[in-house]
């Protein structure tokens, strides 16, 4: 099974190809700013450079957000255009998830049995995009868009441990950080299609395909953009 990945969800646009859960490639870019071109290119390169082309994909799976409207605009479009073109299924990993993903991969490292993972992207301000999930990947708190204040997590910071990490949680510590239970992650977790791939490919197997026709981006709030002046 031949799988592409993408994920602009964040400042970092990224792709990655995978063959049955093993990766043959990956580019990541750290920018402001997606365009539609750049991310074309970077998928043309990763699978031309693994010995493949476009239509040997047996399907393309997204990070379906939360994060940044416009970079998941422009993932999701690109990878629902490449699969009306192929005619190959589509598969939507939540961005949060994949970042809790990653940790897992070095569960032998986490300090309790009973740490609960929470991811979080920066929504500007004092507001993240954030989840909760324990050590076998399994939500406990689902995805929100969480205004950090004093109370913020005090029902699970009393009882056990949390690990907060992310682009949103640096500025997060000097609130929560005041409990002895609460973690934060030294080096920041950025999401990438290196992780979607990975979550895609049980997907995959269990049918989990997203309708092209009405699939839309988990943009989890409304787009708001800057009202132009009136000219006088």
């Amino acid at each position: 099974m031949l799988l592409l990945s993408i994920d602009t969800s964040t400042t970092v646009c990224s792709v990655a190809l995978h063959q049955d859960e093993r990766l043959l490639g990956c580019y990541e870019l750290f920018t402001e700013r997606t365009s539609s071109a750049m991310l074309t290119s970077l998928i043309d390169n990763v699978v031309r450079q693994a010995g493949y082309t476009l239509n040997d994909l047996d399907g393309v799976a997204v990070a379906q957000g939360p994060g940044s409207y416009t970079g998941l605009r422009i993932g999701v479009s690109t990878a629902k255009g490449l699969c009306f073109a192929l005619d190959k299924p589509l598969i939507a990993i939540n961005t949060l998830r994949a970042m809790a993903e990653q940790l897992l991969a070095f569960s032998s490292c986490l300090a309790s049995n009973s740490l609960l993972l929470c991811p979080m992207i920066d929504a500007r301000r004092m507001e993240v995009y954030c989840a909760l999930y324990d050590q076998e990947g399994r939500e406990i708190e689902p995805t929100v868009a969480k205004i950090i204040d004093e109370y913020s997590f005090t029902e699970q910071l009393t009882k056990q441990p949390v690990l907060f990490f992310g682009d949103g949680a640096a500025k997060c510590r000097p609130i929560l950080g005041r409990y002895s239970n609460a973690n934060f992650n030294e080096v920041v977790i950025q999401p990438s299609a290196r992780t979607i791939g990975l979550l895609a490919t049980p997907a995959y197997n269990a049918g989990e395909f997203e309708n092209l026709a009405s699939f839309e981006p988990f943009y989890l709030k409304d787009f708001m953009a800057t009202k132009p002046r009136k000219l006088v």
